[in-house]
């Protein structure tokens, strides 16, 4: 029963960080943004990732991030393994790509896979400053996506707090790191910490970012900008651009 707890709360975390994103970029622009090639090599890597573990036995054993093996590249090389089964594959490899795809409109696609290398590259040293030796904030179990794309997707909230002007986004965009912190205290469930990591540092970045000459995160104004929607107003038709 504490299994079924855990992966329920862990998908509903993931599902209020997609709502986040979607009300970020805009849902009625999905369909217009361009193709996300950063998310698209992302999603990639991390199929034939899993075509090799098909392929090769001894894939796990070489490339996951086991810390009493050895080897610089494990801690990268382990996020694109999966070890949840061939449903848990589909899972992390499918919100990988939504994720990963939303955070590529708003952040455009140098910050997004800088920000998703920080999803890999903070929790253990954050582990290492804290002297945490059991790899506690790290829910990937030495393998696994999904500790780097919640960490990105929180990104996507914080992107939410700072661009939204709507009281109850707001609100929803808050809950992210407090439900994360939930979870971490009540289940030990590291994908709410990673959670909580990223809407830290999308709160610390998204005003640097928008300083830059190229405008690497452009305003929710033309992020989110929806198209007009006819309104009928005394027999005519009218324009409401509310």
């Amino acid at each position: 029963m504490s299994a079924i707890l855990f992966n329920i709360t862990t998908a509903a975390l993931l599902v209020l960080m997609f709502r986040t994103g979607v009300l970020l970029v805009g849902e009625r622009t999905i369909r217009r943004r361009p193709v996300p090639w950063g998310a698209v090599v992302l999603t990639a890597l991390a199929v034939g990732a899993v075509l090799l573990q098909e392929a090769w036995p001894g894939a796990m054993d070489a490339l996951d991030s086991d810390p009493r093996k050895t080897g610089w590249w494990r801690v990268v090389t382990s996020v694109f393994m999966q070890n949840g089964g061939i449903f848990g594959a589909i899972w992390n490899i499918a919100t990988l790509a939504v994720v990963s795809a939303l955070a590529q409109w708003f952040w455009r696609w140098p910050l997004m896979l800088t920000l998703f290398a920080a999803g890999i590259l903070l929790p253990q040293h954050i582990d290492a400053l804290f002297g945490e030796t059991a790899r506690s904030t790290d829910p990937r179990n030495f393998a696994g996506s999904s500790g780097a794309t919640y960490f990105l997707a929180a990104t996507l909230a914080a992107g939410l707090v700072l661009t939204s002007t709507a009281p109850r986004e707001r609100l929803l965009a808050v809950s992210v790191p407090a439900a994360g912190l939930a979870m971490w205290l009540a289940q030990d469930n590291g994908h709410g910490l990673v959670a909580g990591y990223g809407f830290a540092l999308g709160l610390a970045v998204l005003p640097v970012a928008r300083r830059l000459p190229h405008r690497v995160a452009p305003d929710s104004s033309l992020l989110a900008a929806e198209p007009s929607r006819p309104k009928l107003r005394r027999g005519r038709v009218t324009v409401d651009r509310s």
